[in-house]
């Protein structure tokens, strides 16, 4: 095993907040999403364990109750899920109803086909029951056998909403569309993870515009508990088979879930059987199975008997009897029912175990949501609960075996995941422009040096505005940046307060920027913050005009090297913590202070990928990391037309700064490229390429 270095490691306040309740029972994000409960289509975007269920509970019943809706339907991804839908006294804790299901309508609990089932939302349809609750399928099947006109005046509640995506051949998604066109249901979206793991959009902008959001943040969640005061994220790796050095990162101490590998990745033995057998065998002795429960009883070298539930064994019985034994209500608040789980498929979504403070997955998961999604099982408060860890054991490339390109993408992804994760646990940022000039001359100056440049008064102030000083929450942070556009339209403003995460999640799961990033030592940093994360953002928002398009571009950037910045000038590279890398929100906070005037074309020119690469140097010997960017390295790709018409434009502005064009010879790299992309501009031009390109539009 190499040495294990964090990639992350975030540090809260544990104020409790979170899970302070209102004088109608209430916590701050279920009040955040009550506030909106008349919006007729509401997106709540929310990490797990935030409440989004009984949010919904309360919005449904003013819904139907106060707002002349017929009934309510909530949809769930799997039948599981819906057991968090079921009744529930909300009265004794302030609120004006109960939330109450009629069993009949709970067809996730229903033993019926999913052709009875459909039968059964028709009967719903025509009773004077308010609620149901059933699966994405069944509603999908319900769609096509009653029609869109058949839900009109109803609430219809999508949970997990990342499941649904705006391509055509994703049903749900088609029906969610049509249901938007004839305006006539209310439409509440939920989801922990709003970004998919496939990069396909979840709504097209147009349908996306009319949500009213209501986000909650990782950051504020967790911020907000009362005993877990940090998380742990980091992406080891091993060689030779993945039991042999399980060990070497799962403490028998704590509570942990453990994910075994899909048996069609790298990383599996291809018997799932044996992997939880050896597993269980590394673990200690075997002394048998409780009768009760189900769980596998093991001793530890230490005398301990640890209580394992296995949740890969088939057999229906085995299975049943163990997932009755981990839903059992009286056991919820019993730290040592079960000490350790070990599921493939399962324990995912809508899965909730408190006590869970590690949870290990073996072999990257194909998605990023996935990814959130197992780590939320790890960030529930509980009591004495004061540390939670992610840890993601992945098998170290080899060049001398055949499947190292599966390895190496493998660990790109991993890399990806972690990156992205760094973002969606930190702090909201609130980024404004700013000016700096002589003091009291009054005058305006053109932030770019063109007519897309933003423009306010001069001021002389610091680049951030400390929380206590003027943010109405501890949970954002504010810095000006010189240089930077700010959104005009209010799509745009929506979309650098809201998206930033889903943009950088499509920019993540590009290999190819991940590649380069790494890899490429003639990478000039502009040719992914400007070009690469440009072209994301232009093909995710079209409909914004140009100057809104790159004030998207660079705020998302201006997030995510603000991140990488922080991280550089407060981590010892050298001498990494024990416990992995200093708090980054603090970090964060520190640096933006430090450094007086931050700067746009500065952030612009930071790889982004720069201290991702300095963890993986400590994650894996010299050599096989030499091999891995002998085997992804490549020479930069011919400028493509649509690259072109952007270098172009900055061609333009670089004129209008330096009073002269870029020089195709220069030794400043950027500018050469400028040159040659006004070139290559230019000659596309001529050959009609953008021509053509407009008809087919």
């Amino acid at each position: 095993m190499t040495q294990m270095i964090p990639t992350v490691n975030v540090a809260y306040a544990a104020t409790g907040k979170s899970k302070k309740t209102n004088e109608l029972g209430m916590r701050p994000m279920q009040e955040r999403a009550y506030e909106k409960r008349g919006e007729q289509y509401l997106l709540i975007k929310s990490p797990p364990a935030s409440g989004k269920s009984r949010a919904l509970m309360f919005i449904a019943l003013d819904k139907v109750e106060h707002q002349g809706l017929k009934q309510g339907i909530i949809v769930v991804p799997e039948r599981s899920i819906g057991a968090s839908f079921g009744n529930t006294d909300l009265v004794t804790h302030g609120f004006w109803a109960n939330w109450h299901v009629e069993p009949r309508w709970n067809l996730c609990d229903a033993a019926i086909t999913e052709t009875g089932k459909v039968d059964a939302v028709g009967e719903f349809l025509k009773s004077n029951d308010k609620f149901l609750v059933c699966t994405h399928a069944t509603f999908r099947f319900a769609v096509e056998s009653f029609g869109i006109e058949a839900f009109d005046d109803r609430m219809i509640a999508i949970d997990e909403f990342h499941h649904v995506s705006a391509n055509p051949e994703n049903r749900l998604g088609s029906q969610l569309k049509e249901l938007l066109e004839r305006g006539k249901v209310h439409v509440v979206a939920m989801t922990g993870s709003y970004f998919r793991g496939d990069s396909e959009a979840v709504l097209m902008p147009e349908d996306e515009s009319k949500f009213a959001t209501v986000t909650y943040t990782y950051y504020e969640q967790l911020n907000g508990y009362e005993y877990l005061k940090s998380l742990g994220i980091g992406y080891f790796f091993y060689q030779g088979s993945y039991v042999d050095s399980i060990l070497d990162v799962l403490n028998p101490d704590e509570r942990t879930i453990i994910h075994i590998p899909n048996v069609n990745s790298g990383e599996s033995t291809k018997d799932k059987y044996k992997e939880v057998e050896r597993i269980i065998s590394a673990l200690g002795r075997w002394e048998g199975v409780d009768p009760q429960t189900g769980f596998q009883l093991v001793r530890t070298p230490k005398g301990n008997v640890l209580r394992i539930a296995d949740l890969v064994d088939d057999d229906p019985s085995k299975r049943s009897k163990v997932l009755a034994s981990l839903k059992d209500p009286t056991q919820a608040k019993n730290r040592d029912h079960v000490n350790i789980i070990i599921a493939l498929g399962m324990a995912k979504e809508g899965f909730d175990w408190i006590w869970c403070e590690h949870a290990l997955t073996v072999g990257y998961r194909d998605s990023l949501t996935e990814v959130v999604q197992i780590i939320g099982r790890a960030t529930r408060d509980a009591p004495g609960k004061t540390h939670a860890r992610f840890t993601n054991l992945i098998a170290e490339p080899d060049a001398s075996q055949q499947n190292v390109s599966e390895a190496v993408n493998d660990t790109l992804k991993a890399i990806s995941a972690s990156l992205l994760m760094e973002q969606v646990l930190a702090p909201k940022f609130e980024f404004k422009a700013k000016v700096t000039t002589k003091p009291g001359d009054g005058k305006t100056r053109d932030l770019k040096g063109g007519s897309s440049g933003a423009k306010q008064k001069d001021v002389e102030d610091t680049s951030i505005d400390t929380p206590e000083k003027d943010s109405p929450t501890e949970d954002t942070v504010k810095v000006e940046i010189k240089g930077l556009r700010e959104p005009k339209s209010p799509e745009a403003k929506r979309i650098c307060k809201n998206d930033i995460s889903e943009i950088l999640a499509d920019f993540l799961q590009d290999k190819k920027n991940v590649e380069r990033g790494l890899f490429d030592d003639d990478l000039m940093p502009p040719e992914l913050t400007v070009a690469a994360l440009g072209r994301i953002v232009r093909e995710r928002y079209p409909h914004l005009d140009e100057a809104d398009q790159e004030a998207v571009r660079e705020h998302a950037i201006a997030a995510f090297n603000l991140l990488q910045l922080a991280k550089k000038t407060t981590t010892d590279r050298d001498n990494p913590p024990k416990g992995g890398s200093t708090s980054f929100v603090d970090s964060v906070k520190k640096y933006a202070l430090d450094v007086r005037e931050l700067n746009i074309d500065m952030i612009e020119s930071i790889n982004p990928f720069e201290e991702a690469y300095s963890i993986l140097s400590k994650t894996m010997n010299e050599e096989r990391l030499k091999e891995i960017a002998a085997l992804v390295k490549t020479k930069r790709t011919t400028i493509t037309p649509e690259d072109a018409k952007l270098y172009a434009r900055r061609a333009v502005e670089f004129i209008k700064a330096h009073g002269r064009k870029p020089d195709m010879n220069s030794q400043d790299a950027w500018e050469a490229l400028l040159a040659e992309g006004a070139r290559a501009f230019i000659r596309y031009k001529q050959e009609g390429r953008y021509d053509t390109a407009e008809k087919k539009a």
